[in-house]
């Protein structure tokens, strides 16, 4: 008994998914999978061809590479199990298999924030101060940029979840969405949440404010510096160098605030879920596009490749 209230150990959760949507089923499956395995190539490709070539052992693309990492997981995290649900007569998920999602899933997101700062920083560098640009960004420096952005996402994530483990349920286990995340089982519990509700604020006010205007202050001094340059086609030049990360940045954030703003006053409807297939699934696929059609130097790479493969 707590409070009064007798407590159900929850061993599952139902998660409701796309019920809704009974006559489309079918389709959304097709078109979540094909997604999922668009995600997976391009990203791994992405890896690939950053690891194989020289020409792109450079800070951005270390940066690159660990990015399309942190999606790789990311999406793996939900898809998976997201997709099996659809044969699933009741789509359940254990409460050890919620706490391992919500990790995998917490942590990568929260990687990926941190990951985006530093890329902004290399980019600021790099068209602030060209000429000290490579001993700047050192190798030791991009290394430690990343284990740091790894290490403030699982020591957030793992607070989140350490309180996870002390929420109790009275028997409601029906989740009406397509994956664990914490919102969720807040409104689930029967116990105070004012504490986990508080870490959560807090760690959402760094991660997601605090850390997007840090991302505008290398942004602001980048906006000055192109504004003195004289010719159109500098600042085109220069501004291009950029302008892949800053897209990035406005869909990452922008996307993320508005489901998490959604998911804090109990939004569950189907707009709600759709908002967060963009952000959990959308964002992955389009970040090594948004990185790679507008950037020379992979494409360079790949007419090199395609050379080789057609004289071999």
């Amino acid at each position: 008994m707590i409070g009064g209230r007798n407590i159900t150990r929850i061993t599952y959760f139902i998660l409701l998914g796309f019920s809704d949507f009974p006559r489309i089923l079918a389709v959304l499956f097709v078109v979540f999978l094909l997604i999922y395995i668009l995600i997976l190539t391009w990203n791994l490709c992405l890896i690939i061809l950053i690891r194989v070539d020289s020409h792109l052992h450079t800070p951005m693309y270390f940066f690159l590479s660990n990015l399309s990492f942190i999606d790789i997981c990311y999406v793996t995290s939900i898809a998976p199990k997201m997709l099996s649900n659809f044969f699933q007569e009741q789509q359940t998920i254990t409460f050890v298999g919620c706490a391992v999602q919500y990790f995998v899933f917490s942590t990568m997101g929260l990687s990926e924030s941190c990951l985006m700062t530093a890329m902004a920083y290399d980019r600021y560098s790099a068209i602030c101060n060209p000429l000290l640009y490579s001993s700047i960004m050192s190798p030791t420096l991009c290394i430690r940029m990343v284990l740091g952005s790894y290490l403030a996402g699982l020591s957030a994530t793992i607070s989140l979840l350490c309180t996870m483990f002390q929420l109790h349920f009275c028997g409601h286990n029906v989740i009406n969405h397509f994956f664990c995340d914490m919102p969720q089982l807040i409104v689930l519990s029967c116990t105070d949440t004012f504490f986990i509700q508080l870490l959560m604020a807090t760690l959402s006010m760094i991660f997601g404010i605090i850390s997007a205007l840090i991302i505008m202050i290398p942004y602001g001094y980048i906006v000055i510096y192109i504004m003195k340059i004289t010719s159109a086609k500098g600042r085109s030049k220069t501004f291009n160098m950029c302008a892949s990360h800053l897209t990035a940045v406005s869909l990452f954030y922008t996307s993320g605030m508005f489901v998490y703003l959604s998911s804090s006053f109990g939004g569950s409807s189907s707009f709600d879920k759709f908002a967060s297939v963009f952000f959990t699934v959308i964002i992955p696929m389009m970040n090594p596009f948004i990185y790679s059609l507008r950037n020379r130097e992979i494409k360079d790479v790949l007419k090199r490749l395609q050379k080789k493969r057609w004289s071999c």
